[in-house]
């Protein structure tokens, strides 16, 4: 399974382009910050990771306001086929 939910601001978004099929589809950098528990220990987590939205969703990133945190739900691929890159791929968001 390869799931991913996340609560996020978006800390950065590219403008809203089409795939050469017509599809829109816009990327973002993502920024989450928060306090978690491992073994028993307080540890604060804070990381930023690229994402990319397409379909309608696209329409609703595209439109997102900046710096807001959201709740995005989607799953992690590659970049591309030949990188080891990961990229996370929303297929839905909504106000945290």
């Amino acid at each position: 399974m390869n799931q991913l939910q996340l609560i996020a601001t978006i800390a950065e978004r590219d403008v809203l382009r089409y795939t050469p099929a017509g599809v829109p589809i816009v990327g973002a950098i993502l920024s989450h910050s928060s306090q978690q528990e491992e073994a028993g220990v307080a540890r604060l987590v804070a990381f930023e990771v690229p994402a990319l939205a397409a379909g309608e969703i696209s329409g609703r990133l595209a439109g997102a306001e900046l710096g807001a945190a959201y709740r995005f739900d989607g799953f992690l691929a590659r970049k591309n086929r030949n990188s080891k890159a990961l990229v996370f791929h929303i297929i839905d968001f909504s106000a945290a």
